[in-house]
């Protein structure tokens, strides 16, 4: 129940107690504290009935993700990118008034542009993480399933949210050619074949390669720690410790007789990046990436003989699921095992 007091001041004092709940306001004018008491009761009988505050008048979906960014991990890039998209494209909608038909024309306009299902998938993700922290961390009566129902109607458009999973790996000939491009290429300042060298040996991501630092490196036992791991669940903090093997120790070695401190290679990633897409470019090899370098790795690892273990504690991969995106184990792989078991069978014997 609300009651106004007159203050010497001759502003009036408006205080409501209902249901557990204390608020306060001073005003002006009697009837600005009268309104602004009767909103509040209203606030105060819909957290009694479904535990959530409603939505305030003027409270935008842009608000919504700008809170969200201020009390959440923003993580990498990517999610930065994506949330600076929705806040452009659903940003101006009253939270209050968000529906179905706005995701409908969300999901219109990003095709349009070309965006595939995938990324749209990606985009729904997202808008959902921030619908659920609204509700269950802002305790606003907001729809949650919103998100999920989008995402389910893509299917039911035929719109594909399937990634295709990538099974490029360089060939002998064709890291041959990059090899030999960088090594007569006086002007390459970036040391673009130890990087890929690097990377071939350790199945290590661009970035993760470009942030290891020597203060990292132990040297007695010839490990590195990866910091910040990328991991789908714990965005900071999942630092890994893996081994470094024969060829990777070989290139990491004489960096450390020179330098104590800093990285251990000081190159930023998307200067990695472009310089391999470049070097693809001029020698026409099509459709490589750089992160193709973990694939072969990867599937290195394996063909060594590693096992599933072995091989996921070198790579950080915290499933076989996610492992074998990487494994392109092919038939000649198999008999080229049987070969050397049977090898080894053949002398203990």
């Amino acid at each position: 129940m609300a009651t106004f007091t007159k203050l010497p001041s001759g502003k009036w004092r408006a205080q409501v107690r209902k249901g557990g709940m204390y608020r306060g306001e001073t005003f002006t004018l009697k009837r600005e504290a009268q309104a602004w008491a009767q909103q509040i009761e209203v606030q105060a009988e819909h957290i009694v009935a479904s535990g959530y505050q409603p939505v305030p008048e003027g409270y935008s979906v842009g608000d919504l993700i700008d809170g969200y960014a201020r009390e959440c991990n923003m993580g990498g890039r990517t999610k930065q990118t994506t949330h600076a998209m929705l806040k452009r494209e659903l940003g101006g909608i009253p939270l209050k008034r968000i529906n179905s038909i706005h995701l409908r024309d969300f999901i219109d306009k990003r095709l349009e542009a070309g965006a595939g299902g995938v990324t749209i998938a990606a985009d729904l993700s997202f808008f959902g993480a921030i619908l659920k922290w609204g509700k269950h961390s802002r305790k606003l009566d907001v729809p949650t399933d919103l998100a999920r129902d989008a995402r389910r109607d893509l299917t039911a458009r035929k719109v594909n949210t399937r990634s295709n999973e990538r099974e490029r790996e360089p060939t002998p000939a064709e890291l041959e050619k990059l090899f030999a491009y960088w090594r007569d290429n006086k002007r390459q300042k970036i040391p673009m074949a130890m990087l890929c060298a690097f990377a071939l040996a350790t199945a290590m991501r661009q970035e993760e390669i470009c942030s290891i630092l020597l203060d990292d490196i132990d040297t007695e036992k010839r490990t590195v720690v990866i910091r910040d791991r990328k991991d789908p669940r714990k965005k900071v903090g999942n630092n890994q410790t893996v081994p470094l093997l024969p060829d990777a120790w070989a290139i990491v070695e004489p960096i450390l007789s020179e330098r104590k401190a800093g990285r251990v290679f000081p190159y930023a990633a998307s200067s990695v990046s472009t310089a391999f897409t470049r070097a693809c470019a001029k020698l026409g090899i099509d459709d490589l990436h750089f992160h193709d370098l973990r694939h072969k790795a990867t599937s290195d690892l394996f063909r060594l003989g590693l096992e599933i273990p072995q091989v996921a504690l070198i790579t950080g991969h915290k499933t076989w699921t996610q492992l074998k995106r990487y494994t392109h184990t092919k038939a000649e792989d198999v008999h080229a095992a049987l070969k050397a078991l049977s090898s080894k069978e053949t002398q203990a014997a």
